[in-house]
């Protein structure tokens, strides 16, 4: 008996190299396999999420996870450059069908400097910062910003560490002593020599993100703005449309464009905002950081937009037509976090959709996400409460006044800075935004390019 080839005879790409295997490769590999795509993985924990999908190579199997694939991408911004640059030469060679996103995108987002340079250099507004790489430029920087200010490396850094709040003179020796050693590549914050950034305190009511797929013939589809919670550094939760933010939409919109067009980037790409007042007192966006990656953030639209972020990073990796990314429905994700609740209990709320990353338990380790989506929208917030009645780990949600609440900021703490150990990958989608209880000194935003 024989059987007919299972692809089209005009598809020339059978399977998808994923660089990672975390949560966020197991999601992308789901969205592959309907569309007739195979994926196999990089990553050095056999039994990693993505283990369900496909083939698992070890980081020493670099070759035969080379040889296994046609078209390459990634999970996780701290992909290693090498390798990716290794992945890119091929597909100039014609060996292989391309690495994407390209390479400037992730040595972008590697280094918080190179990542404020190019918003500013795009007038794209940030909050106001300064390089800093000796204790003379540091107190020049606290003089020129003001304090209070976050003094962080510039690169690597996640969860908080890799930082320093400096709230007052006395605490600048200590900053530095604290950090110097990332200056020169000694000490175990960063492998490699790099500045400093210190970084000014600006008020914000919320924060917010807009996901965007590229396509490789130059067209960009944009998702709605949502607006994200924090606790303990890690995402709780994100609303999908952010309430209020029509007004705001066509400013992100093009912020995002304009960086991906820039990059020339292919696949899908995050952009975490602020929002603020301007001298008028107007709401204006400040842009925080980019993850050159699907996101946490957009992880709602599996079942809130009519194409998911996963499936539309697919179809930009293969060159396929991108997918309309249009909100179907109001939806609230919620990240679970470090045990797992009862589904039965979960399954029982109206409009509740349950996505388990098959992880052990751990303290504060991401190992599901909840997309509640009922049919009326007036029952978004009452079925919020039940999911949190049953979830172990509340994420601070029942608290009236919560952590993630706090209006007042650093803005661009610790990024998603996760190494490829298993330690820091399985949480590679951590939005890292450490938010501090002491009411900052407004920065003067018009420091920071327009």
């Amino acid at each position: 008996m024989t059987t007919a080839n299972a692809y089209p005879v005009t598809q020339t790409i059978l399977t998808i190299g994923i660089l990672g295997g975390g949560q966020l490769g197991m999601m992308l590999a789901e969205a592959a396999m309907p569309l007739g795509y195979q994926c196999v993985f990089l990553e050095d924990n056999a039994d990693c999420p993505a283990s369900l999908y496909g083939r698992v190579f070890h980081s020493e199997q670099l070759e035969a996870f080379i040889a296994a694939a046609d078209v390459f991408t990634l999970e996780f911004e701290n992909t290693p450059t090498a390798t990716v640059k290794q992945l890119t030469d091929l597909s100039k060679a014609g060996d292989k069908q391309g690495m994407f996103p390209p390479l400037i995108a992730l040595d972008i987002a590697q280094d918080r400097l190179k990542e404020k340079h190019m918003f500013n250099a795009l007038d794209i507004a940030t909050v106001p910062f300064r390089e800093v790489s000796s204790e003379a430029e540091l107190q020049q920087a606290c003089y020129e910003l003001g304090l209070p200010i976050v003094l962080k490396t510039s690169r690597g850094g996640y969860d908080g560490k890799g930082q320093f709040f400096i709230k007052q003179d006395s605490d600048i020796k200590a900053a530095w002593q604290d950090l110097k050693d990332a200056v020169s590549g000694k000490g175990s914050l960063t492998p490699t020599p790099a500045p400093l950034i210190a970084e000014g305190f600006i008020n914000f009511s919320r924060e917010v993100s807009i996901i965007a797929v590229r396509g490789q013939n130059g067209q960009v589809r944009c998702y709605d703005l949502v607006e994200n919670h924090h606790h303990h550094g890690i995402l709780a939760k994100t609303q999908a449309p952010a309430v209020g933010t029509s007004h705001l939409f066509q400013q992100a919109t093009n912020a995002i464009t304009t960086i991906m067009n820039h990059l020339g980037y292919v696949g899908v790409m995050a952009l975490e905002l602020f929002v603020t007042k301007d001298e008028r007192g107007n709401d204006v966006l400040l842009a925080n950081e980019i993850a050159p990656r699907v996101h946490n953030s957009g992880h709602w639209s599996i079942e809130g937009a009519i194409t998911s972020q996963f499936e539309n990073h697919i179809r930009a990796v293969v060159d396929l037509p991108l997918g309309d990314t249009d909100n179907v429905h109001p939806a609230i994700m919620i990240n679970v976090l470090g045990q797992y609740p009862d589904i039965s209990a979960v399954l029982n709320i109206d409009g509740a959709h349950y996505h388990s990353y098959h992880k052990g338990e751990r303290d504060d380790r991401k190992i599901a996400h909840i997309t509640l989506m009922p049919n009326d929208v007036a029952d978004l917030d009452p079925a919020l409460a039940k999911l949190v009645a049953v979830l172990p780990n509340k994420v601070g949600l029942d608290k009236k006044s919560s952590p993630i609440d706090n209006k007042s900021a650093a803005v661009d703490a610790p990024t998603n800075t996760e190494t490829k150990s298993e330690k820091t990958l399985e949480d590679t989608d951590v939005s890292a935004e450490d938010r501090q209880t002491e009411k900052p000194v407004k920065a003067d935003v018009n420091k920071a390019k327009k």
